[in-house]
C-alpha cells in the first residue's frame, strides 16, 4: 500500500469526491473524523466509532504530551495500540492550544511555552518539538506547528503570525523529514493562516505550496467570526491551495457548515461537537437538532431520527434517552454520541453519493430545507 495517495473520483461545482490510500486504511472524501483527544472518543468504543462509518480519527499532541506523555506512549507501543484502533489517525500539532490556553502560553519565535492546565508544569513546544512527539505517538498524518490568531485583531498583528507560521511550517517539514522510518509511512499536512484576509491566505497558501506538503489545511476559522464570515473566506480559500491536494478544514463544524464547506472544496473536517452535543442531551436530525431533555419527549416512543440507521435509533425512544439525560444515566451519553457520530457519517456517504451522481446542489438545498426549517 502507498504511503500517501489522493485521488478525485468526481467532481460537482467545486465540491469533489475521492479517496486518501494510507497503508493503514483509505480515507474516503469528503471525510468527518471523529475527535480523540485524549486518546478516546467521548463515551465510545473504537470498535463502535468504526462502525458509524469513521474511516480515520484525530488526536491531540498537546494534551496527550501532557498525559500520559508521548514517550510513555511509544514505550507502549504507539497511539494505535494504546487505543485499539487500527486505522489512520491524524494528530493535530498544539497549534489550536496556542491561541485557547492564551493565558497558559508564551510566544517567541523559538516556540511556545505553555503552563500546564493540569499541573502548573512548563512545558515548551516548538515546531521540531511537535513533529517528535506526533512521530512517537506513531500518528499517519501530521499536523505543522502554527499559531491561530484571532480574526478580531489587527491586519498587521495577523500578517505577522501567518508570516512566523510559515518559518514554523519550514521547521516543520524539516523536522518530520528528520524522522525518516515515520516519514516513510506518514503524511504531513501544511495550514493555511491568515483570518480572513484574501492577500494574506494568498501568501500564506504560495510559501506552503513552495514547501511542499501531502496535504493542505484551512486553520482559522470556526474561532468565532460566524458561518457568514467563514463562508465567506471559503469562497477563496480552498482555491488558492493546490487542486490535487485534500483540503481539511480545521475544527468543523454543525452539519450545515459541513454542507457549506463541501459545496466550496473541502475534502476533510473535525470536530468536537457530536461527541459534545450528545453528552449535553442535542441530537443531530436530518430535520435540525433536537434536546432530548425537552418534556416533550418524555413520552415519545419514536427514535431519534426515523431515516437514521444507527443502533440507538434501532432499539431506543425518545422517551427512553430523555430519562436516562434527566437521569444523568451515564449510559444517556454513550448512546446519544452513538447516533451523532452515525448521522455525521452518514451525512458525509450522503455528500459523497450526490456529487458521484452530479446532484450536489439538489441535494444541499433539500438538506438546508428540512435541517433549518425551524
Amino acid at each position: 500500500m502507498t504511503r500517501f495517495a489522493f485521488s478525485i473520483h468526481a467532481r460537482d461545482g467545486k465540491a469533489r469526491t475521492g479517496e486518501i490510500a494510507m497503508k493503514r486504511g483509505t480515507i474516503r472524501t469528503p471525510a468527518f473524523m471523529p475527535v480523540g483527544t485524549a486518546a478516546t472518543v467521548k463515551a465510545m468504543k473504537v470498535e463502535d466509532v468504526r462502525r458509524t462509518g469513521a474511516d480515520i480519527i484525530l488526536g491531540n499532541t498537546y494534551h496527550l504530551m501532557l498525559r500520559p506523555g508521548a514517550e510513555r506512549v511509544a514505550r507502549l507501543g504507539g497511539l494505535h495500540k494504546f487505543m485499539g484502533w487500527d486505522r489512520p489517525i491524524l494528530t493535530d500539532s498544539g497549534g489550536y492550544q496556542v491561541m485557547s490556553l492564551s493565558d497558559l502560553r508564551k510566544i517567541t519565535e523559538e516556540g511556545v511555552t505553555f503552563a500546564s492546565h493540569i499541573d502548573g508544569s512548563r512545558h515548551m513546544l516548538t515546531p521540531e518539538r511537535s513533529m517528535e512527539i506526533q512521530r512517537l505517538l506513531g500518528s499517519d498524518i501530521v499536523m505543522a506547528f502554527d499559531e491561530c490568531p484571532r480574526a478580531d485583531q489587527s491586519r498587521d498583528v495577523i500578517a505577522q503570525s501567518m508570516e512566523m507560521s510559515m518559518r514554523w511550517a519550514k521547521r516543520s517539514r524539516d523536522g518530520f523529514d528528520s524522522g525518516e522510518e515515520h516519514a516513510a509511512r506518514s503524511a504531513l499536512f501544511g495550514i493555511q493562516q491568515g483570518a480572513l484576509d484574501e492577500d494574506l491566505r494568498g501568501i500564506s497558501a504560495q510559501k506552503l505550496t513552495e514547501i511542499g506538503f501531502d496535504g493542505y489545511a484551512i486553520g482559522g476559522l470556526a474561532v468565532g467570526e460566524g458561518q457568514e464570515a467563514m463562508f465567506a473566506t471559503l469562497d477563496f480559500a480552498p482555491g488558492q491551495l493546490p487542486d490535487d491536494r485534500p483540503r481539511y478544514l480545521m475544527g468543523v463544524g454543525k452539519p450545515d457548515d459541513l454542507i457549506g464547506a463541501v459545496e466550496r472544496g473541502v475534502d476533510m473536517f473535525d470536530c468536537v461537537l457530536p461527541s459534545r452535543s450528545g453528552r449535553n442531551g442535542q441530537a443531530f436530525t436530518w430535520n435540525g437538532p433536537l434536546n432530548i431533555r425537552n418534556a416533550k419527549f418524555a413520552e415519545d416512543n419514536d427514535p431519534i431520527d426515523s431515516r437514521c440507521t444507527c443502533p440507538t435509533c434501532g432499539k431506543y425512544s425518545r422517551a427512553y434517552l430523555h430519562h436516562l439525560n434527566k437521569a444523568g444515566e451515564i449510559l444517556g451519553a454513550m448512546l446519544m454520541t452513538e447516533h451523532n457520530l452515525s448521522f455525521y457519517q452518514q451525512l458525509m456517504q450522503a455528500m459523497r453519493a450526490a456529487i458521484a451522481d452530479g446532484r450536489f446542489a439538489a441535494f444541499a438545498a433539500d438538506f438546508r430545507r428540512d435541517y433549518l426549517r425551524k
